[in-house]
């Protein structure tokens, strides 16, 4: 009687403390996060979305869109926010299309860039120099999801520098660096569609191609935005979200690289991220 006791003593205290860090929300809404399946999306997402649900108290809904739809939907309120916002060349034209109907509460991480890469092997460092070895590269510039920013300015690359004897091919980030891994292994030559911070930095040695024409733009920075009324609506988690940003672009890189490892949990390695940085996660709430 007395261990049974004991034990429920332990149990209630453990919920206690529990309520106590994270009190629910009394209204009972969740909170509903748009992304691209992008890893540094995926990663920042999911990080907000274990914040918010073990220190605010909200369930939080993911919802993986195109880059259009998730524009859209903060538009129209269908969901109530996201942390994946390229600015300012990237999505550019879809703020232009819904300014006034979101808010855009600034960077969570900057040193961001777009471009076309090459592994180091690879003796090429300008664009111009693709169209005299189309050959070598099999004639192909690997890209990702068809529609996205990234791949509308790759399109423009290829007519702005005259690249006829390559195809630009539509996949996904994880078609590209699947392709990427098997020419690394077979010391091909490969040209991939890509942007920083990225976990493939870190795993082979690349580099990008000088773009001289500046097509691909130049540094970005990766932005939260809101649907209009969040700040009223959710006080605690626009508030969270207004601080939520990263010291630097290796933190993001560090936790894309753990999304990498074999077994992977997302929610697991947002949590793990918490914990290692307790006073950034102190700041973004306010505290």
């Amino acid at each position: 009687m007395k261990k049974v006791l004991l034990m429920t003593m332990a149990v209630l205290l453990l919920a206690t403390q529990a309520l106590a860090a994270a009190p629910m929300a009394t209204d009972g809404k969740p909170v509903r996060l748009a992304y691209v399946e992008w890893d540094c999306a995926t990663a920042s997402t999911h990080l907000a979305k274990a914040v918010i649900e073990d220190k605010l108290g909200r369930k939080v809904e993911v919802l993986p869109v195109s880059a259009a739809a998730m524009w859209m939907a903060v538009a129209t309120g269908d969901v109530d926010g996201m942390v994946t916002a390229w600015l300012p060349v990237t999505h550019g034209d879809y703020l232009k299309k819904v300014e006034g109907k979101v808010k855009d509460l600034g960077p969570l991480v900057g040193g961001a860039r777009l471009g076309w890469a090459v592994p180091d092997y690879v003796p090429l460092k300008s664009i111009e120099e693709l169209k005299a070895n189309a050959d070598k590269f099999k004639g192909k510039v690997i890209g990702i999801d068809p529609g996205s920013g990234l791949m509308k300015l790759s399109e423009k690359a290829m007519q702005e520098y005259g690249l006829n004897k390559l195809t630009l091919v539509e996949g996904s980030g994880a078609t590209m660096t699947a392709a990427l891994d098997d020419a690394i292994r077979r010391k091909e030559w490969i040209v991939v569609t890509a942007w920083s911070p990225h976990w493939m930095f870190g795993r082979w040695k690349l580099h990008y191609l000088e773009d001289p024409k500046k097509v691909l733009g130049e540094e970005e920075r990766i932005h939260t935005v809101v649907r209009n009324g969040l700040d009223k609506d959710m006080p605690e988690v626009y508030a969270f979200l207004d601080r939520f940003r990263y010291a630097d672009a290796n933190q993001l890189e560090t936790l894309m690289a753990w999304n990498q490892e074999k077994g992977a949990d997302l929610m697991v390695n947002a949590r793990r991220f918490m914990k290692e940085h307790p006073e950034l996660v102190k700041e973004w709430l306010g505290k």
